[in-house]
């Protein structure tokens, strides 16, 4: 009897299991057109060209400053 009661669990789960992975690319709810409007799916405003150069140029800026900033605050740490 309890033999029959793992099976019929194990095929209860397997089947549960082939339902999710069956029906997950149905759901698709979170999808929105968005017109092909280029630029519409950024976290950022592309709108304003001189914004958008100020934020590309912090983010890359502080990119590439880091290492020596933290190169010049270990050499600080060692003089001192």
């Amino acid at each position: 009897m309890f033999r029959n009661q793992l099976v019929g669990r194990l095929m209860f789960w397997r089947q549960q299991r082939r339902n999710i992975t069956t029906t997950r690319p149905k759901r698709g709810g979170d999808h929105h057109d968005e017109g092909g409007v280029p630029g519409a799916t950024l976290p950022f405003d592309t709108s304003n060209r001189y914004l958008l150069a100020l934020t590309v140029g912090t983010f890359f800026g502080s990119a590439f400053a880091t290492p020596f900033l933290l190169l010049r605050h270990q050499l600080k740490k060692k003089s001192a």
